[in-house]
């Protein structure tokens, strides 16, 4: 029980560099940090709960497997997230949607998707969801989401950090230009901006 107190104070490169030399129970406590946003990550691509699931199961598995590969000079989330993303690729690759099937709702019953519906961001992302390209999504989810840096999301997605903020500067246009209704003035673009910004 102590060693999992004080593994909670350590940062996850820590955790990762234990887990190298390792330590199963540092390796466990990154997937107690990250199970939930790899999941959130994972259902936005796919939204199916059991294509989410079992990405964010393959992405830990792979991640254990090539945690010698991690360098702990960086840091941990982007080179995690990157994982998480080649796993939905894989999944999209093999398991393309029907052409005529909408994609699957999420359960509106579950009381997390209920307590989320009440947040202010939540219809933001669905926007983001519906009408954003993949890449600039991801990018957007990144940023937002989970804090990280135009260098890390570029490590995550593979991408040069010019390319990470065109996609963020295109994402931020577009969801401005539908937050736009026919009928009203268009309101000062920093307005949109603010409030884009607070997701």
């Amino acid at each position: 029980m102590t060693l999992d107190l004080e593994l909670q104070s350590v940062s996850d490169e820590e955790l990762a560099r234990q887990s190298q030399a390792g330590s199963l129970a540092a390796f466990e406590q990154l997937v107690a940090r990250f199970q939930s946003r790899v999941y959130a990550f994972a259902a936005n691509w796919r939204r199916n709960d059991a294509d989410a699931r079992d990405i964010t199961q393959d992405t830990f598995i792979r991640a254990f497997q090539a945690i010698a590969q991690f360098d702990s000079r960086r840091t941990f989330a982007p080179w995690l997230f990157a994982i998480a993303r080649r796993k939905c690729l894989d999944c999209s690759r093999h398991q393309p949607p029907a052409a005529d099937a909408p994609p699957e709702q999420p359960d509106f019953d579950d009381p997390a998707e209920l307590l989320a519906r009440q947040e202010d961001g939540r219809n933001l992302w669905r926007l983001a969801r519906r009408h954003l390209p993949h890449a600039q999504f991801q990018a957007l989810w990144l940023r937002y989401a989970e804090d990280m840096r135009p260098a890390e999301i570029a490590r995550a997605l593979g991408k040069t950090q010019l390319a990470v903020r065109v996609l963020l500067f295109r994402a931020r246009q577009t969801l401005a230009a539908k937050l736009d209704r026919p009928g009203r003035p268009a309101a000062p673009e920093e307005n949109h901006e603010t409030f884009i910004d607070k997701i």
